[in-house]
């Protein structure tokens, strides 16, 4: 859906889903999201991106990233409640000197805080 409403406002985006989960008319691509990919895009956005979230968080190292995690696929040897998984994204990002902001969306429910990051310029 963010996809379409970006398409609509002029913006090009497209969805990367390996499931092949997209709504009619949104520009996809049916493969696994993978770090490399990162510098083709100017925004990588990984709304509950499920097994994509390490590659998600690793595009933060040369795109803009806002990124809501979901489920614990960080780490798979630990499992990791939402503040936890939270914090081990954060952690990477501070050993990776990925500059970043943790956001609360004005909603209410278990998955409304994100991280918008960028890379540092050196």
């Amino acid at each position: 859906m963010l996809s379409r409403m970006l398409n609509k406002k002029s913006y090009e985006s497209e969805v990367i889903d390996p499931r092949g989960y997209t709504l009619k008319g949104v520009s996809s691509r049916t493969e696994e999201y993978k770090s490399d990919m990162a510098d083709y895009y100017d925004l990588i956005i990984g709304l509950h991106p499920d097994e994509a979230i390490r590659a998600v968080a690793e595009s933060a190292l040369v795109r803009p990233v806002l990124l809501v995690p979901c489920c614990n696929f960080w780490d798979r040897s630990v499992k990791l409640g939402r503040d936890a998984l939270l914090e081990a994204i954060e952690k990477y990002y501070d050993d990776s000197d990925v500059k970043y902001e943790r956001i609360i969306f004005n909603f209410t429910g278990p998955h409304n805080i994100g991280l918008i990051s960028e890379p540092r310029t050196k």
